[in-house]
């Protein structure tokens, strides 16, 4: 007799956090940034950046990108793929960490497609020509 086939069992997937890094999302705890920052370099003391500054000049940057996202919506828009390979499409969504772009009326060099996902790792460079 045939073995029984076994349950599946689920998988629970957490959230990625921040990296140690800080290249990806914002320490909610300055201090704890702060220290993981001067643990990484021992002369960090001597040529100290405002940690205060450096915080706030990467949340402005992360909110114009943001925003950028938002109003983007519908229009046109030109990816450049790391492979060389140039698509026109129109604009739909991102993803919460930019990890993949919606969009539809993708054409492509075999002909369009109704609607499509680019991954944000193959995507060198997007653009909104001028219309």
């Amino acid at each position: 007799m045939a073995d029984p086939i076994p349950v599946p069992v689920g998988i629970l997937r957490l959230p990625r956090g921040p990296d140690s890094s800080g290249a990806r999302g914002f320490s909610r705890d300055w201090r704890h940034s702060r220290d993981a920052e001067d643990s990484r370099d021992n002369n960090s003391r001597d040529n100290s950046r405002d940690f205060g500054a450096v915080q706030r000049a990467r949340a402005a940057l992360r909110e114009r990108f943001l925003r950028l996202l938002g109003s983007a919506r519908g229009r046109r828009t030109r990816f450049s793929l790391w492979s060389g390979i140039l698509l026109d499409a129109e604009f739909g969504a991102a993803d919460v960490e930019s990890g993949a772009f919606q969009v539809d009326s993708l054409q492509t060099p075999l002909g369009i497609q109704g609607s499509a996902l680019l991954r944000s790792g193959d995507v060198l460079e997007f653009s909104f020509p001028l219309e």
